[in-house]
């Protein structure tokens, strides 16, 4: 057909000139194959069009769905069990009578972890695509970050999310390395970017709070609660899960004079401000499937990455 010359289709009364599209051939093109597998049409440009259109899709449906999966560390080594459940008695002792405070929203210290970021994996096939990119994390720079040896890390210290006191929904445990460097936080916040970036994590913030909860309000109606729900109705609208606040305030308000031991404890220290849980060493980084329990009492992993 010449260019002068085009062809002309009569559509509806009108007349229109049908030009000639010639198609540009990229010299990768057998990278996107992946676009023909599913997705067909007369030309390139329009299929990845559609692909751009399903991913949005995509996205928006898997934003709107539960929480399937996390990557943590798991913190239950026997010593911090057992100072957990030391904690969990004195706060009971102490507090019980606080509102709100009782034994049903403290963690089970079968599932203590360390949370880097939340996943939602609706296939084998994500799960197997979330190995991989945990396996490129550590060749690309966790080994470099770690040494090839596990983390040391101190388990020490209680703070709460929000900024009243008097009406608590999560206490946790602030987790540091041993040795005072930042290499923990740089690993996890550098996980975290990697897998915010190939879509696997929705970003929602830029670096990960190290942290264990050991008291939750969720706990309370549902004991497997992990902490944080993403749940909407079919038209899109969050659902609110009601909780129902603790008083903390005994628990992180300064110790009286009676309670200092020769002077050993300063004024403004709390009563579980400093509470120490232990020392782990942490050397694996799972993907945990929530709502569920291995044979330990811990979270089942789909899989994991080991420093050493």
């Amino acid at each position: 057909m010449e260019v002068l010359r085009p062809q002309l289709v009569r559509i509806g009364g009108r007349i229109y000139r049908k030009n000639p599209v010639q198609e540009q051939t990229y010299q990768h093109e057998e990278e996107d194959e992946d676009f023909y597998q599913v997705i067909t049409g007369q030309h390139r440009s329009g299929v990845i069009s559609a692909r751009t259109r399903i991913d949005v899709l995509l996205l928006t449906f898997r934003r709107k769905q539960p929480f399937t999966h996390f990557l943590a560390f798991f913190l239950n080594e026997a010593e911090v069990q057992e100072r957990f459940l030391k904690f969990q008695e004195e706060v009971l002792e102490k507090c019980s009578m606080d509102h709100g405070v009782d034994s049903t929203i403290f963690q089970n210290p079968k599932k203590l972890h360390l949370t880097i970021g939340m996943l939602v994996l609706l296939s084998e096939q994500e799960i197997q695509q979330t190995c991989e990119m945990l396996q490129r994390c550590k060749e690309e720079f966790i080994d470099d970050i770690s040494g090839g040896k596990p983390l040391e890390v101190e388990m020490a210290g209680i703070e709460y999310m929000n900024d009243d006191p008097g009406m608590v929904d999560v206490l946790y445990a602030k987790v540091h390395m041993k040795d005072g460097s930042n290499r923990l936080q740089e690993l996890v916040d550098r996980v975290l970017e990697r897998f915010q970036a190939s879509g696997l994590i929705v970003k929602e913030w830029n670096s990960v709070k190290l942290h264990a909860t050991v008291m939750n309000t969720l706990f309370r109606k549902d004991p497997n609660a992990e902490g944080r729900y993403n749940l909407y109705t079919a038209d899109g609208k969050y659902i609110f899960k009601e909780r129902e606040s603790f008083d903390g305030r005994n628990i992180l308000k300064p110790l009286a004079p009676t309670d200092l031991l020769s002077g050993s404890v300063n004024l403004t220290t709390t009563l579980f401000e400093n509470f120490y849980f232990g020392t782990l060493k942490l050397n694996s980084v799972h993907i945990s499937q929530r709502f569920t329990i291995d044979s330990f009492g811990n979270y089942a992993s789909c899989g994991q990455i080991d420093f050493s």
